[in-house]
């Protein structure tokens, strides 16, 4: 309690800093936006050249797109951290974090937190009612609890990855950063994983399982059977990658040397 206590008290902090700036927050939303429109208006043009990929049509795969960016800004709302290393580590702001009594990584994700990319997460609700509604698609009364579940799944997936790649500044404190690598290669999950090549196939789904955040759940809502295992598997595998990166980033911690070193 103490801690959902302290998450709503910056949550506040945090929107009244934001209203201050009414433009910039308006702005910061349209800039995400476009970007997505630019991404489903790909999907748009491959589709004037053909009408199935690897057994998936149009909607279909503008589905897995709406359905990928709900997890995916649910991350970037609360897993801000793409820039740990330089702020934290070589600028030497963790020193501050390690002063307080409450856990180190709950603290920089509350610092990091941008709750307007939340407004991604209503583009790629509409983004699957139009695509849902092309296909025909009909829910059960369990499905948006199965939603809620896979949605969260997928989120922690990414959000273990990227601590755990936030965590190797724990013993490398130089200014490189493997992150915008590897969030071009998270964009992989946001497409059917029959498409690829098998090595890549395993990779995104065991080794950097990307495929948890998009294809896989998805896959579920869209009544592709073959994939149902790998879809109820989501919340899962994101439980797993999310304890794993939580257990590196704390040993990551006792290995911190401090700014002054």
């Amino acid at each position: 309690m103490f801690y959902l206590d302290l998450f709503f008290q910056y949550t506040g902090q945090y929107l009244k800093t934001k209203f201050q700036y009414r433009a910039n927050f308006f702005l910061s939303f349209v800039s995400d936006l476009m970007a997505q429109a630019v991404n489903l208006i790909f999907i748009l043009l491959v589709f004037n050249h053909t009408s199935l990929i690897e057994g998936w049509n149009r909607d279909e795969i503008v589905f897995i797109y709406g359905f990928f960016l709900v997890p995916f800004a649910l991350f970037v709302s609360f897993f801000n951290i793409w820039d740990f290393n330089d702020r934290y580590i070589v600028k030497g702001e963790f020193d501050r974090i390690l002063t307080r009594p409450i856990h180190s990584l709950f603290q920089v994700v509350l610092e990091k937190m941008e709750l307007e990319s939340l407004l991604g997460a209503i583009t790629g609700f509409i983004i699957m009612i139009y695509a849902g509604s092309n296909l025909g698609l009909s829910l059960t009364w369990y499905d948006p609890i199965l939603f809620i579940l896979m949605a969260l799944g997928g989120m922690l997936v990414y959000a273990g990855i990227f601590i755990i790649l936030a965590s190797i500044g724990f013993w490398s404190d130089a200014r490189t950063s493997i992150m915008p690598l590897m969030y071009n290669i998270g964009n992989y999950g946001r497409y059917p994983i029959n498409i690829y090549h098998p090595i890549i196939r395993f990779v995104l789904t065991w080794v950097l399982p990307f495929a948890f955040v998009g294809v896989y759940p998805a896959a579920y809502f869209l009544r592709r059977s073959e994939w149902y295992l790998y879809s109820f598997f989501t919340p899962v595998m994101g439980l797993i990658v999310f304890i794993i990166a939580v257990c590196i980033w704390n040993i990551g911690v006792k290995k911190y040397r401090g700014a002054g070193n």
